[in-house]
């Protein structure tokens, strides 16, 4: 009896230690928050006479195909100089069968563009919130008012799921050149110019027929 009472009082400090252990939050503001990660991935293509060499839009096309590029993903043309203009159209045409625009904004490569040579650059980005789940801290003997640390995970991970665009939850979108007041005003137009349903009588009872 004496042994099982030593070994209990020698695992209780442990198991006090284990209660305090996992992600502390005292606030109610979730560390559990959306991280977005950005990728590029580049192909040269070689270009003759301002356009692309034969062939090399075939190329272009399987490596888009085998990239899987749709909505979200941000394709532009790394070419100093614009040395080869007709490229530019051929590589448009190419991407607009994806229903996408060439991009201006050319991110930084590694490696210099070669002469006679121009890169297209498809950036892509996610959104995740990193250690969800998270059921790190044992809430049934919460004595310090801490958060769960599970809390957040829910609301933050589908919010990164759901974002069409995962650059927005970084530095927003400025709604100002997509957003037509006309537009978004004719519902409540058509709501307000709508007569009330009592206007015009009452309907005769159909109910039990």
């Amino acid at each position: 009896m004496l042994r099982h009472i030593l070994l209990a009082s020698l695992a209780a400090p442990a198991l006090l230690v284990g209660g305090c252990m996992g992600t502390q939050n005292r606030g109610v503001e979730s560390v559990h928050q959306p991280v977005v990660d950005r990728a590029s991935y580049a192909l040269d293509l070689a270009t003759r006479g301002g356009m692309l060499a034969p062939g090399e839009d075939y190329r272009l096309a399987g490596w888009m195909q085998g990239m899987h590029v749709g909505f979200g993903d941000r394709i532009a043309i790394d070419d100093p100089g614009d040395a080869a203009p007709g490229a530019h159209e051929q590589v448009a045409g190419v991407v607009a069968r994806y229903g996408l625009l060439l991009s201006t904004d050319t991110p930084v490569t590694a490696a210099p563009v070669a002469p006679g040579v121009v890169r297209v650059v498809v950036s892509r980005m996610r959104a995740g919130v990193p250690g969800c789940p998270d059921w790190s801290r044992d809430s049934s003997t919460e004595l310090d008012q801490h958060t769960s640390s599970n809390y957040g995970c829910a609301v933050n991970a589908n919010l990164a799921a759901m974002v069409a665009r995962p650059e927005d939850l970084v530095h927003g979108v400025d709604a100002g050149s997509v957003v037509d007041p006309a537009l978004t005003s004719k519902a409540i137009d058509n709501y307000r110019k709508r007569p009330a349903t009592g206007a015009t009588g009452t309907l005769p009872a159909t109910g039990g027929k």
